[in-house]
C-alpha cells in the first residue's frame, strides 16, 4: 500500500541518523574497530550459560544470518538453546539488514495503528531503549533462560571484559570500561542457572552501561559491510552489471504488479531492502513440529499455545494494549534478501516466522492460492505439514483466524509458470553474487 511504502522510506532516513558508528579507522576487511569487536562477540560461544552457542548458531553468514542447521529448519525450524532440550517458540530472523528497521512506532490510518519498526518477529525489540532495535534485540537472546540462558548481564560483561578479542572492549569504549569490581567465583556463579552476582552500586552501573555498549558493537557489526552487503546477481544487474534472465525478468515484473509482493517487500531498485517494515497476519498454519509444543516449563499451554505475534507483545504495554486486538497475529514483514542463500544444493531453508515453509515454490503458492483450495482440516487432515498440504491440495486453516490479509494475498489467480518465475527472480536477491568477467 501506498501509505505504507512512504512510511518505509521516512523510516530508513530516520534509522540511518541513529545508528551508533565511531569515527575510529577500520582493518583489513572494511571494519571497523567497534564492528571487529561486535563480530567478535557475535560469533563466541563462550557468552552462553555452556559456552556452547554463539549468536552465528541461530543466524548463519553462510544462510544470510538466518538457521544455519538444515535438519533443524526442514522440522521445527526453531533452534534448541544452550541448555540442552530447552526451545525458543520462532525460527530465527535475519540478522541480516536487521539494523535498518526504525524504532517502533505506529501511524494512524483508516482508524487504525499501522506500526513500522522494531525487531522480533513480535517488534518487542523496540528501539526505544538504546536508540536502535537491532541493539534493543541483541541484548535478548544473551539473558533468554531458552537461548544463551546467562543468568545474569554481568556475566555477559564479565566475559566480553576478560575475553582474548583482537580488539578489546576497552580499545572500543575506553580505558576503564571494564574497571569493575568482579567477585571472585563470579566464573562459578555465571555457570549456574539461577546465578546472582553481587556488585556494589557503582560497579552494577558500570555493568549496565557495559551491556548496552556490547549490543550496540552488536548492532554496529550487524550494519557493517560485511553484513548488509547489497550484492545480490539483482543489485549488479540494477546497475547494468548483469541481465536478469527472461525467467527472472518475469518474475520481477509479477513480484512488482500482479503478485501485489512490493506492496509489503519495497523493491525499489539497488540497495531496495524487500520489506516495509511493517507487521502482517498472513494466515500462515501453524508449525506442528514446532519444539515448543513440547517445552512444558516455559509453555504451559502445550500445543494450545497460540503465536499472536505484535498483538501479543502490544498487549503487555499499558501505552499499546488499546491496538492489540486488530494486530493479533501479525508478525514482523521479513527482508527478502538472501531468502534463498544457502550453502549447498539440497541444503533446507525454512520459511515464514515459524518455519511451516520449506520451499519457494511452496509459500509462493501458499501466497497464491491460500484462498482458494479447501482447508485440510475440511479434508480430515489435522497438523498438515507443507509437504501433506501439497499432496493434499488443501491448505491448514491459520494459526490466528483474526485480522487475516484478505487483499494482498490467497487468490492471485497466478499460473504455476508465474509461480516458478516469481521463485527464479527471489533467488537473485541472494548475496555474494560473482558477476561475468570479475
Amino acid at each position: 500500500m501506498t501509505s505504507r511504502v512512504i512510511l518505509a522510506a521516512i523510516a530508513s532516513c530516520v534509522v540511518s541518523s541513529v545508528m551508533f558508528i565511531l569515527p575510529i579507522s577500520a582493518d583489513d576487511n572494511g571494519l571497523s574497530p567497534e564492528e571487529q569487536l561486535g563480530k567478535a562477540i557475535f560469533f563466541d560461544k563462550n557468552l552462553s550459560i555452556n559456552s556452547n552457542l554463539a549468536c552465528a548458531a541461530c543466524h548463519g553468514p553462510e544462510v544470510g544470518f538466518t538457521g544455519p542447521e538444515s535438519d533443524t529448519n526442514a522440522g521445527g525450524a526453531v533452534y534448541e538453546g544452550s541448555i540442552p532440550n530447552r526451545f525458543g517458540n520462532r525460527k530465527p530472523p535475519s540478522a541480516a539488514y536487521a539494523t535498518l528497521s526504525p524504532i517502533l512506532d505506529f501511524k494512524m490510518q483508516h482508524k487504525e495503528a499501522l506500526f513500522i519498526g522494531g525487531n522480533f518477529w513480535d517488534g518487542r525489540a523496540t528501539g526505544e531503549k538504546l536508540g536502535n532495535p537491532a541493539a534493543d534485540q541483541a541484548q535478548g537472546p544473551f539473558l533468554n533462560p531458552l537461548e544463551q540462558a546467562s543468568p545474569d548481564s554481568a556475566c555477559i560483561v564479565y566475559k566480553v571484559c576478560t575475553a582474548s578479542y583482537d580488539v578489546s572492549f576497552e580499545d572500543v569504549w575506553g580505558a576503564g570500561a571494564c574497571d569493575i569490581t568482579w567477585p571472585s567465583k563470579i566464573a562459578n556463579v555465571c555457570r549456574k542457572k539461577n546465578g546472582v552476582v553481587e556488585l556494589s552500586e557503582g560497579d552494577w552501573n558500570k555493568v549496565g552501561m557495559a551491556y548496552d555498549n556490547i549490543a550496540l558493537s552488536v548492532a554496529a557489526y550487524e550494519d557493517s559491510s560485511e553484513v548488509n552487503r547489497f550484492s545480490s546477481k539483482f543489485d549488479f544487474a540494477s546497475v547494468g552489471k548483469a541481465n536478469l534472465t527472461p525467467q527472472e525478468q518475469l518474475g520481477y515484473a509479477l513480484f512488482r504488479g500482479e503478485a501485489l509482493c512490493s506492496n509489503c517487500h519495497i523493491a525499489n531498485g539497488h540497495h531496495a531492502v524487500f520489506t516495509d517494515f511493517t507487521y502482517d497476519n498472513l494466515g500462515v498454519p501453524r508449525n506442528p513440529e514446532n519444539p515448543f509444543y513440547r517445552e512444558h516449563t516455559f509453555n504451559p499451554l502445550g500445543a494450545a499455545w497460540i503465536d499472536l505475534g505484535l498483538g501479543g507483545f502490544l498487549q503487555t504495554r499499558m501505552d499499546y494494549q488499546q491496538y492489540a486486538p486488530v494486530n493479533l497475529g501479525k508478525q514482523k514483514v521479513p527482508t527478502l534478501r538472501n531468502v534463498d542463500k544457502r550453502p549447498y544444493d539440497g541444503f533446507v531453508k525454512a520459511y515464514s516466522h515459524n518455519g511451516y515453509f520449506k520451499s519457494l515454490k511452496g509459500i509462493v503458492h501458499f501466497y497464491n492460492t491460500r484462498d482458494t483450495k479447501p482447508s485440510c482440516e475440511s479434508q480430515g487432515i489435522y497438523d498438515a505439514t507443507e509437504t501433506m498440504a501439497l499432496a493434499n491440495d488443501c491448505w491448514p486453516e491459520p494459526e490466528v483466524s483474526v485480522n487475516v490479509n484478505h487483499d494482498e494475498l490467497g487468490d492471485l489467480g497466478l499460473s504455476p509458470e508465474e509461480e516458478d518465475a516469481i521463485v527464479a527472480f527471489l533467488k537473485t536477491l541472494s548475496d555474494g553474487y560473482v558477476p561475468p568477467g570479475e
